[in-house]
């Protein structure tokens, strides 16, 4: 029988993967990103703007592969898409951009899931959260007061 919990870390790992890819296709072509920012409306501030999702991206991908942080990092990443995908994707007459904004809407769905139940057994966090009950000291036990 399969253990769930990999599906968690398959999930997790093919969500980091897409925005991994991402942020280092930006690095790759700064000038190429920042114009095609500015062809879709983004007329000023772009350098700024590439740098926070360049940094987004890696980061953000880089926390989901390692299940670091992942509830905070999903809602980043989630907040991320919705600017992105509202500016980007909203040509409805092209169905290409029709099936990329459905694209983004859906990893948005998938980001909401690791942003509410968290990175899973097979994570930097369920490995620290171990760790912190282990060194915690035991609670004394409380006296029972029957009347």
């Amino acid at each position: 029988m399969l253990d769930t919990a990999y599906l968690t870390l398959v999930g997790r790992v093919l969500l980091g993967l897409l925005f991994l890819v991402s942020g280092i296709h930006k690095i790759a072509d700064p000038h190429g990103t920042q114009q095609y920012m500015i062809m879709m409306g983004m007329t000023w501030m772009t350098t700024l703007f590439y740098i926070a999702a360049v940094a987004v991206e890696v980061v953000g991908s880089l926390s989901l592969l390692l299940g670091y942080r992942a509830r905070a990092v999903g809602w980043l990443l989630f907040l991320f898409m919705i600017p992105t995908t509202l500016i980007f994707h909203t040509n409805f007459s092209d169905p290409n951009q029709m099936i990329h904004f459905l694209k983004n809407v859906s990893i948005m769905g998938g980001l909401l899931y690791v942003a509410r139940y968290g990175a899973g057994r097979y994570s930097m966090d369920a490995g620290l959260e171990r760790t912190e009950a282990a060194a915690a000291p035991p609670q004394p036990l409380r006296k029972a007061v029957h009347q």
